[in-house]
């Protein structure tokens, strides 16, 4: 993930609440999440926090940037919303 606070996923957990927080957001257990503060967290994990680590950060960490290859498959409405914008 590219993103301008350069936050580790250790942060990023912390950031959205914690490990048992995560774990409900993406429907995986505590012990999964606990270990993505090491091994790190995987891309497809983005899906399900792009949303709420956009909204915790107040807007510094996009979902366009979590995946920025993919955004405009994974969430769609962001397209709608540039357009709307420009």
């Amino acid at each position: 993930m590219n993103n301008k606070l350069q936050l580790t996923d250790s942060q990023i957990i912390d950031l959205l609440g914690g490990c048992t927080k995560v774990a409900k957001l993406c429907r995986v257990s505590v012990p999964a999440v606990s270990m993505w503060r090491k091994k790190g967290i995987p891309a497809s994990q983005f899906v399900f926090l792009g949303a709420t680590l956009e909204k915790q950060s107040n807007g510094l960490i996009t979902r366009k940037d979590i995946l920025p290859e993919t955004w405009h498959i994974v969430f769609p409405e962001l397209i709608r919303e540039e357009v709307r914008i420009q």
